[in-house]
Parts: structure tokens; sequence; C-alpha cells
């Protein structure tokens, strides 16, 4: 039987995996050069200019958990299109140099913005894919985050240096302008609403979360946080151990690491199950920040980078498709929401928490310690969603 599979790459696909592209180009670009912006154009400390970049993904957080679970009433498409809308105008905000309060406010609502739209983008994918190729579709997709996160600092930086930074809001605006056009060529699956009942009127939790993506929203944050070690720090570490050139390269080999890999992942996963794919990722990105602690090599250093892009880069679409995988339809959007608040609390407060354990331990212990929790967090995935897989392959085939 050569039954031919559904198709991937179809137009909504690639639209809407462009479209999130182009969001995160814009908050990687700006994740680099707004702290030296506010510090060159209104004289911030660095405190103030570290709060500047936090604040971003405070707003990103608000977005998902409270405006998130809109998405269920006023729809997926209508959702991003608002979302969208919101982006630019909050883009728009940039050109506006009146102080330091302006742009803290400025960077909050963007991040809200960003957080709305990523949302819907996350929940329209995840629509369009197939379900016999979900772990692959959701793979692909998570890649123009990857792309974005290679492309938008080393594009943010060079801008910097070569052009001002008026050019580069207008650069950002017409990135979110493109977004919105076209996004209008969407086509949205409509999924079934289930009739509400009474209760369903009452404040609960679950209209905030997904309790079904909570497990392995656990993981996501603990693995969150120990990359947020690598994001933040990798630069200071590299100066102390005389490696800034090679620090430079760090994050192309990571995301060189996950293109390679992600394609082939997605379909192990789709084909044997997310275990497949995670418990490799585990030791991986385990090894990685290991091999970091003891680095005294631009090889090594790069070696390093390569380890955590194999497996943090694809933990990342892992979890994203079994956060869905495990939802009925109808709450996918909550299910994305659920996942990325996970995502987005561990890479935002890991620095912060970090930030105390340093003084005490300095980089090259705190990368053995962050090692050792990703190991140990195995275990813990194990208990929260693993063995349940495993049951319900293993039930499977003695069905079969």
């Amino acid at each position: 039987m050569n039954q031919s599979k559904p198709k991937l790459w179809t137009k909504d696909f690639i639209i809407i995996s462009s479209a999130n592209f182009f969001l995160y180009l814009v908050f990687y670009l700006l994740l680099v050069t707004m702290a030296v912006y506010a510090v060159e154009q209104f004289n911030a400390s660095e405190s103030q200019g570290g709060l500047i970049t936090g604040i971003f993904i405070i707003g990103t957080l608000i977005g998902r958990l409270f405006l998130g679970r809109l998405i269920t009433t006023i729809g997926n498409k209508k959702m991003l299109y608002f979302g969208l809308i919101f982006f630019i105008l909050t883009t728009a905000f940039y050109f506006i140099d009146t102080g330091i309060t302006v742009l803290l406010i400025t960077r909050f609502l963007h991040g809200i913005a960003l957080g709305m739209a990523s949302t819907a983008t996350g929940t329209i994918v995840a629509g369009v894919i197939p379900e016999s190729r979900k772990g692959e579709g959701i793979g692909f997709f998570s890649m123009s985050v990857t792309l974005a996160t290679a492309i938008g600092p080393f594009v943010g930086i060079y801008l910097s240096q070569h052009t001002s930074y008026q050019s580069i809001f207008g650069f950002c605006l017409a990135l979110g302008i493109i977004s919105l056009i076209i996004s209008f060529f969407i086509h949205v699956p409509v999924v079934k609403k289930p009739e509400k009942s009474p209760e369903s009127k009452k404040l609960k939790l679950s209209h905030f979360i997904e309790p079904r993506a909570l497990p392995v929203g656990i993981v996501v944050v603990i693995v969150s946080i120990c990359y947020s070690s690598v994001l933040s720090f990798i630069n200071f570490y590299a100066i102390e151990i005389n490696l800034v050139d090679a620090a430079s390269f760090f994050f192309a080999v990571y995301a060189v690491a996950i293109l390679v890999s992600r394609p082939f992942t997605g379909r192990l996963m789709d084909v044997k199950g997310a275990n497949w794919v995670m418990y490799p990722a585990f030791l991986l990105f385990g090894a990685g920040l290991l091999l970091l602690s003891m680095t005294e090599t631009s090889t090594l250093l790069l070696l390093a980078g390569a380890l955590m892009g194999f497996g943090f880069g694809n933990m990342q679409s892992t979890t994203q498709a079994i956060s869905v995988k495990v939802t009925p339809p109808h709450r996918v959007g909550l299910a994305t929401s659920t996942y990325f608040i996970a995502l987005d609390a561990g890479l935002g407060f890991g620095p912060y928490l970090l930030g105390f354990i340093i003084p005490l331990t300095g980089y090259r212990n705190l990368y053995i310690i962050m090692g050792v929790l990703v190991l140990v967090t195995m275990i813990l995935y194990y208990l929260l969603y693993g063995r349940k897989e495993y049951a319900s392959l293993r039930e499977a085939d003695v069905a079969s």
C-alpha cells in the first residue's frame, strides 16, 4: 500500500511560519539593542537597561496568560489580526523618545502584543498541520523561532553599528506590517467548540491555562531556566575565560545544530513517540552544559553550543508538540499559550534567580549545577509524562 503522506508544506503553513519568524526577528533584534539605546539616548543605568529588556518578557507572559484564553472566544484568526495590529502600533511607539518611562511602557505593551500574536500563530499552525505529521510539522514551525534567535541578534548589532535607531525601528515596523499583510491569505480551519455548561461561566484556573499541558510545562520551566544561564551569561563567561571571539559564533552553531537535526527529530517523534527524542535531548543538553563548565578552547566552546542545539533546541519543539498532542482540539489555543508561558517564565525569570547564585558559585560551577539539574529533570519528565507515553504505546502494540 503506497499511501502518500498528507502534505505539510502548504500555503497556510508557509505563511504562518513566515509571520511567526518576522515577529520573533523583531523580538531578538530589539533584545540586543534596547538596553544600549536606553543608555545612549536617556542616560539610563545598567539596572534600568536590564529592566527595559526584561519588562518585554513580563508583557509577553501577561499577553499569553490573560489574553490567550480569549482565542477560544473570538477565534484564532481574529486574535492573530488583533495581535498583529497591536504589535504594529506598539512598534510605532518606539519613535516617541520622550523619556525612559514611555520606553518602559512601550516595551511592556509590545511584549503583550507579541504574546497575543505568537499564541495565535502557534494555535493556527497546530490546526493546519496534518495529524499524522504533527511532531514533524511543529518541529519545522519552531525553526522559525530558531532562525530568529540566530539572525535577529546579528541584524540588531549590525544595524546599531551602521545606522540610526530610528532606522532600526522603521525596519521592525516594516516587518510587522508584512506579517499582517501575509496573514490575510491564511485559511484557518474551523474548530468546533463544545457547548458551554453553566459551570463554564465561573472563573477557573482552566480558563487561563490548559491543565493537560501543565506536567510537560513544569519540565519546560526547569530546562528553560537552565538554558537562560547560557543565554544571559555566556558573554560574561567568555570574557572570563578569554574566548570572546568564539562566543560570537556560539549561537550560530547552536542554530545550525537545530536546523540540521530538527527535520529528523520531528519525524522520529511522529513514528516512535516523544520519548525517543526527549531522553537523548536531556543527555545532550546536560552534556553541553557540563562541557561548557570545563571548556578552555574555542573548539570545546562551540562543541558545547552544538550539543545544546541538539538537546535544548529539540526539547522546545518536542514539548510543544506534546502539549498539543495531549489536548482536545478546541483547547489547543490554551495549550499553546500554557507551553509558551512556561518557556517565557523560565527564560525571563531564570537570569534574575541565577543572579543570586553566581556570586556564590562563579560561572563554571553554575554550569555544572545546571548540567546536573537537566539530568535530574529527565527523571521528572519520566514521572510526569514519559512513563504514560511508554504505557500507551505498549498497549497499542498489544492491541495490534
